[in-house]
């Protein structure tokens, strides 16, 4: 019994509901605005959010949590930062990277990288300003990436330093079109180099980087055209052994590469050890500051909405006072008054919180065609938005329905609106 009248309260509050958007299509709507924008604001804010935080840590994905990087220049985000001093730093070297794996117990795999700007060329054709990019041997151990046609070098290539490299899909595609570039010699440098693989298309990740626009090349035949000893920026890559804490792994490497340079124990490292996780707490805290800004900005129109809400509820008790002294007069209990006008004020609050999130929806499909990043509306989103209407209406419709189930029922059914 108790649900059948659960259920009809329920239905007669949607009739209601329904009914003041028909009959007050202009006033419903303004008073809803307020809800709608203001879910629009932080839900916006939140899947805007969700979506660079994805293709942030993806991007981290790409070379693991568990890898240090060895660099003259710290990772940093925010405070003092103390360039002059970083700047006399040595960059790393390729004989450093020996020695760390000669010396090192913690670690499982080490690389080397050094990247600079060339232009290549295949006949006619040429890409400018395409990264190439030397490396040893394991590179490929410790970075994702994805090779579509071709191969990876050989061990025997990388020691003797041949003059193979695997291209970007968008230097294949400017340097050769539809034919296939593997077997072919490009120029680096005015240096011959035969392709021997392809990268899949990947378009940019969340740093700006890409292989679309890259060329890998043995480290050792990259010193034909690259200065390892100038200052261009090389970095050691190392990944720890399963079961060894990046602490572990970067405390044996500070100590490792202050032998190797020969530091004095009260001498300052001449080398910063970095990690992923530094970048991750920097933009954590940055996510945090912009998570606040879209609740401030939202809360304001989130407020406006309520009082919005509120009002369409007075208005609503005002109009059918007659017909709540009625149903009193007939047994109608408070609490089935109470009810029935706190699910008219929740489903016209979630109905603009719907109307905010469907913009969203609208929203994304267009920023995903627009840029490479894709946005998405999920499922954790939809429901935070739908609740924080249905907190809304419920708080802002409960005065009015407390007025409504309060009412004198003799009092109730002389008004005349």
């Amino acid at each position: 019994m108790r649900r059948l009248i659960f259920i009809r309260v329920i239905r007669e509050s949607l009739v209601f509901a329904i009914d003041a958007l028909r009959v007050n299509v202009v006033r419903t709507i303004l008073s809803l605005l307020g809800i709608t924008i203001g879910i629009f604001c932080v839900i916006s804010v939140f899947t805007v959010f969700d979506s660079i935080e994805r293709n942030f840590k993806k991007s981290l994905a790409e070379v693991g949590s568990n890898v240090l990087f060895i660099q003259k220049w710290p990772w940093q985000m925010g405070g003092d930062y103390a360039w002059w001093k970083y700047m006399k730093r040595p960059q790393p070297k390729l004989d450093e990277l020996t020695e760390i794996k000669n010396r090192s117990n913690a670690s499982d795999v080490s690389a080397y990288y050094i990247a600079v700007n060339k232009s290549v060329q295949y006949a006619d054709n040429s890409v400018s300003g395409a990264i190439i990019v030397a490396v040893s041997q394991d590179y490929y151990r410790l970075t994702v990436f994805d090779i579509e046609h071709g191969r990876y070098f050989s061990q025997q290539e990388s020691q003797m330093g041949r003059n193979v490299a695997i291209i970007g899909y968008d230097i294949a595609q400017n340097l050769f079109g539809q034919n296939d570039p593997i077997g072919h010699d490009v120029k680096i440098a005015g240096l011959k180099v035969e392709v021997i693989g392809v990268f899949k298309k990947v378009g940019d990740n969340m740093f700006g980087n890409s292989t679309d626009n890259q060329v890998l090349v043995p480290a050792l035949y990259g010193r034909n055209f690259i200065n390892f000893d100038g200052d261009v920026e090389s970095c050691l890559m190392v990944k720890a052994k399963p079961g060894v804490t990046n602490t572990e792994l970067s405390d044996e490497l500070r100590g490792i590469m202050r032998s190797i340079r020969k530091l004095k124990p009260q001498a300052e490292d001449n080398f910063a050890i970095n990690e992923t996780s530094i970048i991750s707490k920097g933009f954590d805290s940055i996510f945090a500051v912009i998570s606040m800004v879209g609740w401030v900005i939202g809360g304001f129109s989130l407020l406006v909405g309520g009082f919005g809400i509120a009002n369409i509820m007075f208005v609503s008790v005002k109009e059918r006072t007659t017909i709540i002294g009625i149903k009193k007069s007939m047994g109608a209990k408070r609490s089935v008054i109470l009810l029935e006008f706190l699910f008219e004020s929740i489903f016209l609050s979630v109905m603009g919180g719907i109307i905010g999130l469907f913009i969203i929806f609208i929203g994304t499909l267009v920023a995903s065609h627009a840029f490479s990043m894709p946005l998405v509306l999920t499922q954790k989103n939809i429901i935070l938005g739908i609740s924080i209407s249905s907190i809304i209406g419920l708080v802002s419709g409960f005065i009015p329905a407390w007025n409504a189930s309060r009412l004198d029922p003799v009092e109730a059914m002389r008004s005349t609106f």
